[in-house]
């Protein structure tokens, strides 16, 4: 048996999207390769905003899990899943995020201690959102002094801040207080972008490990046959798809795909696909039906099984953030989109991370965020540019060299769960 690593974070599989996916895939192959390995999580709510079946029976209490997992030596290793009640807001505001993310905080911190006494870690892993979930694993440092490894998807605390999620200038200050305790206590801080790293490097005063999030090419590659694709999705071959896919929430601005829909009422053959589910799709749904759009079409989220040929049918793929988050977020959905040879229209501003990083590969058209004419300026480029071949190429080299999950798992194997203290 291989080291021992516990998992505190607030999503996990069978999440499909988002930071869920990351923890559910990162733990699988960590056991797959021969570790002990055990998740302090929530129940599966995400992105729909509810605990989704058969979880939401018995959700108000905590339950264990054994999962087998395939495994490369030994046939088959079990991870332990702690599933831990929370409170989900059916419509999240600020607020509510807050309450969501401290009823868990809350629930995992009796967890943690319970886990305490037994046999010891080696390394934990606290994944941030939430950023205080850092206490819970720097808490288990203290008593049983394993290797703190904080890794930080979001940084949550800047996006409260510039999204106005949180107004008080005392509890940003206090709560960016917490996370440099946080800091000075991980072994290990990590994230998944430059431009983010250099960020926390300047709170943190020290080396950021780089982590990227990754997609299994395998599962995701390009296909032939576009047309019969779009048939099989109930769209004429001669449709162009313009696709959003991917959690529908505030910090996007989802509401420019409408605007840009509206401008081209006159070309029918383009099809405004908004694959997803989250707390602002009926707004949207809304908003299309009194702009009077025949054009923009609402998808639920696709099974997984159909999700590499759902996302190879679409002509552009839209990576649509506000311009105060393109620095702050690295949108999961591109890693995808690349590993299917996507087109990718990616709203993001120079000097931000996002922008440098495609810019450098050359692996997607860019305009400006939060740009209502650049978006339409992009999306004309994308369509009617015959010019796409080497983006398209880029986009999905640039997946199976950096992208790999077997790659990126092993240089984080060696660096964190089997480097000394």
């Amino acid at each position: 048996m291989g080291k021992r690593v516990l998992l505190i974070g607030g999503n996990f599989a069978p999440e499909p999207t988002g930071i869920g996916k990351y923890n559910g895939e990162m733990m699988h192959w960590l056991a797959a390769n021969g570790y002990d390995c055990t998740v302090v999580t929530s129940y599966p709510y995400y992105p729909q905003w509810k605990v989704q079946p058969p979880y939401d029976k018995g959700k108000s209490w905590y339950k264990k899990e054994k999962l087998a997992v395939p495994a490369a030596v030994n046939g088959s290793m079990q991870l332990s899943v702690h599933r831990c009640p929370q409170y989900v807001p059916a419509a999240p505001s600020g607020a509510k995020r807050m309450l969501l993310d401290f009823s868990f905080a809350l629930s995992a911190f009796f967890k943690v201690m319970q886990l305490l006494p037994g046999k010891k870690f080696d390394v934990v892993i606290a994944v941030v959102p939430p950023f205080h979930l850092g206490l819970l694993a720097v808490l288990y440092k203290k008593f049983r002094g394993a290797k703190v490894m904080y890794h930080i998807q979001d940084m949550q605390i800047e996006a409260a801040r510039d999204l106005n999620m949180i107004k008080s200038k005392a509890l940003i200050k206090m709560l960016f207080g917490v996370e440099r305790y946080i800091f000075r206590q991980a072994d290990i801080v990590s994230s998944i972008s430059d431009g983010m790293m250099r960020k926390i490097q300047e709170k943190a005063g020290k080396d950021i490990f780089f982590f990227p999030n990754w997609v299994d090419v395998s599962l995701f590659h390009p296909l032939e046959n576009r047309a019969a694709l779009k048939q099989e999705f109930g769209f004429a071959p001669t449709d162009k798809i313009i696709l959003y896919s991917g959690a529908i929430g505030e910090k996007q601005g989802l509401e420019a795909i409408l605007h840009a829909a509206k401008t081209f009422t006159n070309r029918p053959e383009l099809k405004f696909l908004i694959c997803g589910s989250g707390p602002y799709k009926a707004k949207l749904e809304e908003q299309a039906a009194a702009m009077g759009l025949q054009q923009v079409i609402f998808f639920p989220l696709q099974p997984f099984e159909k999700f590499n040929r759902f996302l190879n049918m679409a002509d552009v793929h839209l990576v649509i953030q506000k311009a105060n988050a393109s620095d702050l977020v690295m949108p999961s959905k591109l890693t995808t989109i690349l590993a299917v040879g996507g087109l990718a229209l990616i709203t993001a501003n120079p000097g931000s991370s996002l922008y440098e990083l495609v810019a450098r590969y050359n692996m997607g058209v860019l305009v400006n965020a939060e740009d209502q004419q650049a978006l339409n300026e992009g999306m004309h480029q994308a369509i009617d540019n015959t010019d796409t071949a080497t983006i398209i190429r880029n986009a999905r080299e640039y997946a199976e060299t950096y992208l790999s999950i077997g790659k990126i798992m092993s240089r984080f194997e060696q660096a964190v769960v089997n480097s000394e203290n």
